[in-house]
Order: C-alpha cells, then structure tokens, then sequence
C-alpha cells in the first residue's frame, strides 16, 4: 500500500537512517543533499520532491518502494488502477504516468 502521510515516511527514513549507523548530517552528505532538506523529508515536515527521495534512497542503497510503501495484504488489480486514473482529469493521467516510469526505472537500476 502507498504510503501518503509525510510523517510515516519520515519514519521510514528515521529507520533506515538507524540500520546504516548515520547521523542526519551524514545521511544528508551521502545523498549529496543539505543538512536541512534531510531533516524535513525525516521529521515529514515538507513535501519531498522526487529527485531528493531518489538520491536519498541511492545513499540508503534501496529503493523508492522501500520508502513509499507498506505491507498490505491487498493487492491493486489492473481494473482498480484503470478506475483511479479514469477519475483523473488527462494532465493528471499524464503525471501519474511519468511518476509510475520514474519509479518502475528506480526499480530497474538496483
């Protein structure tokens, strides 16, 4: 299940933050990101933009769906996913595509 709340993935961050033994300055120099955007995508204080998530969980070596999701035991069927973007306008189903190809290539390349 996608994961909305930016505090939840916050936590996440928080989590595999801890399993690496990094402080929050050294996770920000990994990822090549300040100190401050590190400390507000962890605390779920602002709105993370992709690119940031995507050079954070380079640093992490995982990948977005590690981050973005959680374990749910249903399972999105090709109708389900069909009915949410036939209730997006077209510029809306345009993003959801990009954002799917961003994160299906962060899959690829792990």
């Amino acid at each position: 299940m996608l994961i909305l709340d930016q505090i939840k993935v916050g936590g996440k961050l928080l989590e595999y933050r801890n399993k690496s033994g990094l402080s929050q300055a050294e996770a920000a120099e990994r990822a090549g990101i300040s100190d401050r955007t590190y400390a507000d995508a962890e605390r779920g204080t602002s709105n993370m933009r992709m690119d940031t998530l995507l050079k954070i969980c380079r640093a992490f070596n995982i990948t977005p769906n590690d981050i973005l999701t959680e374990d749910d035991s249903s399972d999105y069927t090709e109708d389900e996913l069909r009915n949410a973007l036939s209730s997006c306008s077209v510029s809306e189903q345009k993003a959801a595509l990009q954002l799917l190809g961003v994160y299906i290539d962060s899959l690829n390349k792990k």
